[in-house]
């Protein structure tokens, strides 16, 4: 009822599923999962997920009901500005959402992260006598969010990975915005879970309270398989007219309907959000009785501590979000020698940091060799190694990016994924997910341009750069050589507000001389001055990433003709943004207004900095199969066309 109501005072919304879930949150909340309403963030409590996250109002109703920080207003609220009841469950504004959902199939995939780092964490503190985790992660997903891609290589991974502590319950309902299911979806769902490895249960009638109880109790019991509870429910469940359809998905019932839904239930037509007390005190004692299970793990970690103090530091300085004293000494210089691609460079910088920082786990879709992410200290995580560091999440980028939020979910680790820069196409919504939330995954993106070369149009990004930046909350950072890269980690992992991406070189390239140039730990700044010229400079060049060598370059050819050009490397447009203006003057100051940009990407987003009296050279179009250093001078991206286009805009008059 509650459901209905709130949907229906905002005029928006959806009623069907929450009513039809009632049941399932029932014995959710009142019997099966470990929580504490005063506190929500306990280390080993129950995580749940709702994937199908426009089911929110049953969400909303139950952690109310337990005694959440919400309140009835708050459900009056429901969808309205401001309110911390929104239109899909949001992290961190409401108390109790553990993740951000509403994009079907991210939160099944998410579940699949929170379940590694729980693998992961317990692995690494547990002891004999001593689980301080053990923590199960229930979830509920829809017919929509099984027929989600996203779910598909997120499920195949769970099961290969034997996540025994994953419990979904995938509410089998046949109804979608079109109308039933048949009209796209006939498959057997049951038989595909079963293929990937999963434990399969049906429940013929969500109703049937008891049975809800015994599956989820079996499924406990399986630890070396994730779980899957097919429920079987009527959208609507209680609307005389439109359960069972469309009509009860998307859309309030409408007032009439309401009232018919109150009399078909017993309840007083006449009012609204009408919770009698005997409701919310049964709800409070069942809280009041999974508290308890917190008080005993406080008993349980207070013995633990004294048993195992050198775990408990290293997981007291994790769990508070601080970073270990001193693993920032342990980042690499490079010296000047032969050329290094920024991958290679971001490879030894992990190794090198790594043993310093347990909570760094991570991998890629299957391109660690390629991406330079391998850990080569550690194992691989795996059944056999849940304590292993190094992930192979196979070729589903997809999924790779929001198991990675799962994981940063956690509020310990900090996981880091890899694929080349095309394919971050393939990741955006679970980025997209990462910065609304503010999460700190690592993406580590390389092969960065048609600087890689014979692979040809179709691995040669061209949009993708500004693609990625134009996400807000997501940091992107584009090294020049191997010193701004191990710069690049360490702001990377300093960075609490939201995802990084690194973007880096599969070719190699010069190592800077930090005596010549300015030192690449300015690179915090987003953009700095790396070379100046000697008195005023006339032009500034700007480059990223590869193409920042070019320009050094061209400085030097300039400077033959009595031309002082300004270098700027800028890393970071993001970071450089949020720089105090008399930073960003001091770096491109406002009377010098002859200006180029150079990288080998998508020109669009530069005429910020390069105004309308400078220019850029980019690419428009997309990229050819030949050698990386062919196609770049084929493109433009060289010293002599640098030259021409910085003394072309000298001549301008304007």
């Amino acid at each position: 009822m509650l459901s209905a109501d709130a949907v229906q005072k905002a005029n928006s919304g959806h009623p069907g599923t929450p009513m039809a879930l009632s049941p399932l949150g029932h014995v959710l909340w009142s019997e099966i999962m470990h929580y504490n309403p005063r506190n929500p963030d306990w280390a080993n409590r129950d995580r749940f997920i709702l994937s199908c996250g426009h089911a929110c109002m049953l969400q909303y109703s139950y952690l109310f009901l337990t005694g959440y920080d919400i309140t009835l207003k708050d459900l009056k609220n429901f969808r309205q500005l401001h309110s911390i009841t929104a239109g899909h469950p949001e992290y961190s504004l409401t108390p109790g959402i553990e993740v951000t959902t509403g994009p079907l199939g991210q939160g099944f995939a998410n579940g699949v992260g929170v379940a590694i780092a729980e693998k992961y964490m317990a692995a690494r503190y547990n002891q004999p006598n001593f689980k301080i985790f053990d923590y199960k992660i229930y979830a509920i997903c829809s017919d929509g969010d099984v027929m989600e891609g996203i779910s598909a290589e997120a499920a195949s991974l769970a099961g290969h990975l034997g996540l025994g502590n994953m419990i979904y319950f995938y509410d089998s309902n046949h109804i979608t915005i079109e109308g039933n299911t048949d009209l796209t979806f006939d498959e057997d769902v049951a038989k595909r879970f079963e293929a990937y490895g999963w434990h399969v249960q049906n429940i013929p009638d969500i109703n049937d309270l008891e049975a809800i109880s015994i599956a989820t109790k079996n499924a406990q019991e399986d630890t070396n398989r994730p779980s899957l509870i097919i429920v079987h429910s009527i959208i609507g469940y209680g609307s005389p007219n439109k359960q069972g359809t469309a009509a009860a998905h998307g859309s309030p019932l409408g007032a009439d309907e309401v009232r018919l839904v109150k009399e078909n239930f017993g309840f007083d037509p006449d009012k609204n959000f009408s919770i009698p007390d005997a409701v919310l005190d049964y709800y409070h004692k069942a809280a009041k009785t999974s508290a308890e299970n917190e008080k005993e793990w406080k008993a349980l970690y207070k013995n633990y501590k004294k048993r195992h103090p050198d775990l408990v530091k290293e997981y007291e300085t994790i769990s508070s979000g601080k970073l270990p004293d001193g693993w920032e000494a342990e980042l690499p210089t490079f010296i000047q020698s032969d050329k290094m691609a920024t991958r290679k460079a971001s490879g030894k910088t992990l190794n090198a940091i790594a043993k310093h920082l347990p909570q760094l786990i991570g991998g890629s879709a299957d391109l660690a060799p390629s991406t330079d992410t391998n850990l080569d200290a550690y194992p691989s995580f795996s059944t056999k190694h849940p304590n292993g560091r190094n992930f192979h999440f196979g070729i589903r980028e997809h999924a790779m990016g929001a198991i990675l939020n799962g994981m940063a979910l956690s509020n310990y680790l900090i996981p880091y994924g890899a694929t080349f820069l095309i394919f971050s196409d393939y990741m955006r919504p679970p980025l997209r997910l990462a910065a609304i939330m503010k999460i700190r995954p690592i993406m580590v993106f390389t092969h960065d341009s048609i600087g890689l070369g014979e692979d040809g149009t179709t691995h040669q990004p061209i949009e993708q750069l500004i693609a990625l930046r134009t996400i807000p909350n997501l940091t992107v950072i584009r090294p020049a050589d191997a010193n701004e890269t191990a710069q690049a980690w360490r702001v990377a992992i300093n960075h609490t507000e939201g995802p990084v991406a690194l973007v880096l070189t599969r070719q190699g390239v010069p190592i800077l001389d930090q005596k010549k140039y300015a030192h690449a730990k300015n690179l915090e700044k987003g953009a700095y001055i790396l070379s100046d010229s000697d008195g005023d400079p006339e032009i500034i060049l700007i480059a990223t990433g590869s193409e920042v060598h070019l320009i050094l370059e061209a400085q030097e050819q300039l400077k033959k003709t009595n031309i002082k050009a300004r270098v700027v490397s800028m890393p970071s447009w993001s970071l450089f943004d949020i720089q105090s203006a008399a930073y960003r003057e001091k770096v491109l100051p406002k009377n010098l207004r002859k200006r180029l940009a150079v990288e080998a990407g998508s020109a669009v987003g530069w005429l910020k900095y390069t105004t309308d009296y400078g220019d850029v050279i980019g690419i428009d179009k997309f990229g050819e199969s030949a050698p990386g250093d062919e196609v770049m001078k084929e493109y433009g991206f060289s010293v002599k066309n640098v030259v021409k286009r910085a003394k072309t805009l000298l001549s301008n008059k304007n």
